[in-house]
């Protein structure tokens, strides 16, 4: 923008003696001043609506008027509209998440209350079809993964009805001849009896009765609740 610079110092000309030519205004004077004016003039900012051209720098501290939270257009945005804006993103009740600051949101956001939250916990969406997450905030579960008490059956069956064994025996010599008489054999079965096979059924184990081996894969973050 260009600056007004008076051409002439039309003061001195009073100074000066009657009959001095430069005491005389000019019309080319008077020309070359509207001039630089309109010159000025033209190059300045209207108080209403105005275009800036190139990368103008507004001074620190100008106040200009906020405009609602609705206004997607071009419009300068106020302090006071990012504050609104960012309150509106994390109302009361709002979960703010940082993976490497534990600094308060009060202080980075410049807004609001906020509580440490969720300490040790992971969070899990609301389900009001469940009894165990159909209530805002409600809490459960643990760390320690020992088994809930539960039992095994093992049926083990071993089938003998007994049984005998054959023996056979000679009873002697039936005749006589050249070739020797034919030798006469029996049998009988011995006594019926049992195998006496004891059959023993062990159930074995599976897992592990230790603590802090239940947690889902994790990633610890810094949480914090809006509470005002």
């Amino acid at each position: 923008m260009t600056n007004y610079t008076k051409s002439t110092n039309f003061a001195t000309k009073d100074a000066l003696a009657s009959g001095n030519a430069l005491k005389i205004v000019k019309g080319t004077e008077i020309d070359t001043e509207f001039n630089n004016i309109a010159t000025a003039v033209a190059t300045k900012a209207d108080l209403a609506s105005p275009t800036f051209t190139g990368t103008p720098t507004l001074p620190t501290g100008t106040i200009a008027v906020t405009q609602s939270s609705a206004n997607s257009s071009t419009a300068v945005a106020t302090t006071a509209f990012v504050q609104a804006a960012l309150s509106a993103l994390y109302p009361v009740g709002a979960i703010y998440i940082n993976a490497t600051s534990s600094t308060n949101p009060a202080t980075s956001l410049g807004f609001g209350t906020w509580t440490a939250f969720g300490a040790g916990r992971v969070m899990v969406g609301f389900d009001s079809g469940n009894a165990l997450f159909d209530t805002a905030e409600e809490t459960g579960g643990s760390a320690d993964a020992i088994v809930p008490s539960h039992t095994h059956t093992a049926t083990s069956t071993v089938t003998d009805a007994g049984h005998s064994h054959v023996l056979q025996y000679s009873t002697g010599l039936l005749g006589s001849g050249t070739n020797g008489g034919l030798k006469q054999t029996a049998s009988s079965n011995t006594d019926i009896a049992v195998t006496g096979v004891t059959v023993a059924t062990t159930v074995s184990t599976t897992g592990v009765s230790v603590t802090n081996t239940n947690y889902q894969p994790y990633i610890t973050v810094y949480m914090f609740k809006r509470t005002a």
